[in-house]
């Protein structure tokens, strides 16, 4: 069996405009743009919004749910966490039954950040679902999650 030759492989793929990858990636670092300006003036990178954001909205967690809940690894976690805990916007304690386990939680500080940026967060999500209207902002993240959700199925025995 022949392999096809280049021209052949890259005429099967779709072009950039059609690619999801890049479109998602486009899509990113547009939505982005208005939250990292706010981030800029938190004083505080997207991943640490992203920890502080699932904190403050589901309570304290373990380590791996709250890896898995603010879309990072583990061991990016693990160095965001203890970062922000020098900052004092997160506390981590050792589980009492097993001391592998770690629970992290919002501190006050941590929460000040969330609560003094929220209507920024709030207008500039208002925004995007006002450009996409109601329905297509919801299908939108009703795709994107079908996606995520069926992506993470396929890497489970």
């Amino acid at each position: 069996m022949t392999k096809p030759a280049p021209s052949q492989q890259r005429a099967s793929l779709p072009p950039t405009r059609k690619s999801l990858p890049v479109s998602l990636i486009l899509a990113r670092e547009a939505v982005m743009a208005p939250i990292r300006k706010m981030l800029l003036k938190a004083g505080i990178t997207e991943q640490q919004w992203r920890v502080l954001r699932v904190l403050s909205e589901s309570g304290p967690m373990d380590a791996g749910n709250l890896a898995k809940r603010a879309g990072l690894m583990s061991p990016s976690l693990t160095r965001i966490v203890q970062s922000m805990q020098n900052s004092g916007y997160v506390q981590r304690e050792t589980d009492a039954d097993d001391r592998r386990r770690h629970h992290i939680a919002i501190t006050s500080q941590g929460q000040a950040i969330i609560d003094t940026h929220l209507s920024e967060a709030i207008e500039i999500a208002e925004h995007y679902r006002t450009l996409l209207g109601d329905k297509d902002h919801d299908k939108l993240l009703t795709l994107l999650q079908k996606l995520a959700d069926k992506l993470q199925d396929q890497d489970r025995p």
